[in-house]
């Protein structure tokens, strides 16, 4: 696993992050959904792309590069809006302790394949081993989502 130091965000991640938002608003539906929450700092609202995954019963999207401005958000934030396709809800998310994330961060691979690849480039993990993922609990957060 890659040292925290060594986490880089991919250059083309935040334009691609926001052409998604935009092609999103226009009413192309998407693979993932799109997370609006207040600014920590600005209180404007701010939305980002996220994928929602579910595991054992339960809805999680998981931060997966450590530091993120949307992660930090979340965690000031009371509640967010979650929007998929042309359903809007409003939700609350809540942090799950890295003792609790564990065996959810080891089904992370299989469940959302496609986040695997932007965090091997990112430098968050090497491979797509659920072993690797289990361990980044503590590093990324992992967030249950709760409708309000």
């Amino acid at each position: 696993m890659a040292d925290e130091r060594e986490v880089r965000i991919p250059r083309w991640l935040k334009p691609v992050n926001r052409a998604m938002v935009a092609v999103s608003r226009v009413g192309v539906s998407l693979p993932m959904a799109l997370l609006t929450v207040p600014g920590r700092k600005s209180g404007k609202p701010r939305t980002t792309p996220v994928t929602p995954f579910e595991y054992d019963g339960l809805e999680y999207v998981l931060g997966g590069i450590p530091g993120a401005d949307w992660v930090k958000n979340v965690q000031a934030a009371d509640t967010a809006a979650l929007k998929v396709g042309r359903l809007q809800r409003t939700v609350r998310l809540v942090e799950i302790p890295a003792t609790e994330s564990e065996p959810v961060l080891r089904e992370f691979p299989r469940l959302v394949p496609t986040g695997v690849p932007v965090m091997i480039k990112s430098g968050v993990v090497t491979s797509d081993d659920p072993d690797e993922f289990a361990a980044l609990a503590g590093r990324c957060v992992l967030f249950r989502i709760d409708d309000v």
